[in-house]
């Protein structure tokens, strides 16, 4: 990457929704601060949860379901158990069968993002697991996130 393309800290105002996630005592690696693989984690709660939430997705019974086939996360500031995180939520592509989320993850009050990445969902159906266009209720759902 050139230097005008590293990637960098992103204020609130870069999201439009925010959930809340509270870190765990085995969030926290040997160097005090949450370690790195937990990030992708809170990605999935926050989009999942959103989903969910929002009646677009259900992890139970649903015909249609996500699977993540891309994920990056680019840190700026340690996060530490017992700090609550606050995960900014964005969608910054919608395609026939897959969706871009952006995810910010601020400590509670943070103005800048800890870090910041993204992941794809291709939504496929459930049973064949080949995709399939968009239901409806996700297409509804992505309204409140999309930042085109």
């Amino acid at each position: 990457m050139s230097e005008d393309t590293r990637p960098m800290a992103l204020p609130r105002e870069a999201y439009p929704l925010f959930r809340s996630i509270g870190t765990r005592w085995m969030d926290n690696d040997v160097y005090g601060h949450v370690n790195n693989v937990v990030y992708y984690s809170f990605f999935d709660t926050a989009v999942n949860g959103y989903l969910i939430e929002a009646g677009a997705l259900d992890i139970h019974a649903g015909e249609t379901i996500g699977l993540v086939i891309e994920t990056r996360c680019n840190y700026f500031a340690p996060l530490a158990f017992p700090q609550a995180v606050e995960a900014g939520l964005r969608v910054a592509h919608v395609g026939r069968s897959s969706v871009r989320y952006e995810v910010g993850l601020f400590g509670a009050g943070d103005e800048m993002s800890a870090a910041a990445g993204h992941f794809v969902h291709v939504y496929v159906d459930r049973a064949n697991r080949r995709p399939v266009p968009l239901p409806a209720a996700l297409l509804q759902a992505l309204l409140p996130l999309r930042a085109d």
